[in-house]
């Protein structure tokens, strides 16, 4: 079972966080198309990150249809539904950095505003404003002292908890993957196989709910006969 961090000594505990995220403006806005195409160029790349992965952490997605918020704005915004199909299905863990993220987004915009005579705009009020996020970490105090706990303490974890070690750590150098499949890799062979299935599911075409029961299952199906 999870235990408090203070307790007994372990050897390699999992010190489990949690966070919340603080939304910050960046004063950037666009109103049409090619504006946004022209602060995509320039922003701040943490609002590319933000725009991408921080819909999660709010309590509902402004549309469940849509993955990020770029999308949600042509669709919504723009009324353009095929660039907001063509902005969704972009995955944003398929790039290795978020500049390369940027030029992907750059490039599918251009083609748009080159397959349209007008630049479209949205209505007034429905621009899109360029916001960047402030991660605060917060120390839950317990801590994981096997694998096997996970079987229990996985459904438990709030969904902070799940972006910080799930999402935000795939930005931590060098290693770049998620807490959980670092930490299994420090135990030894014995559990390559979870930490191989834990690394394979997609972290961003799913609720944190979702990834949280995915990942559950996965310490359930590899560990349950181990947790006694």
């Amino acid at each position: 079972m999870a235990t408090p961090a203070t307790g007994g000594p372990q050897d390699r505990p999992f010190a489990i966080k949690d966070c919340a995220l603080i939304s910050i403006a960046t004063g950037r806005r666009a109103q049409n198309l090619r504006e946004f195409r022209d602060h995509l160029l320039t922003v701040d790349a943490e609002s590319i990150y933000h725009h991408f992965w921080g819909g999660l952490l709010r309590p509902q997605f402004d549309d469940p249809e849509y993955s990020n918020d770029f999308a949600v704005w042509a669709r919504h915004g723009l009324h353009d539904a095929v660039l907001a199909e063509r902005l969704a299905v972009v995955d944003p863990s398929d790039f290795h950095d978020l500049d390369e993220l940027r030029r992907e987004l750059v490039d599918i915009i251009e083609e748009r505003l080159d397959s349209m005579e007008h630049v479209p705009w949205a209505k007034s009020g429905e621009a899109i404003h360029f916001i960047r996020g402030q991660l605060v970490i917060l120390d839950t105090h317990f801590s994981a002292a096997r694998p096997e706990d996970f079987i229990d303490l996985m459904p438990k974890l709030s969904l902070g908890s799940i972006y910080y070690h799930f999402i935000d750590a795939r930005r931590r150098e060098p290693l770049k993957t998620d807490d959980f499949s670092v930490w299994l890799e420090g135990l030894g062979p014995a559990y390559d196989q979870l930490r191989t299935n834990i690394r394979s599911v997609d972290p961003y075409l799913a609720s944190l709910a979702e990834l949280r029961s995915r990942l559950g299952s996965l310490f359930a199906r590899h560990l349950g006969g181990k947790g006694a």
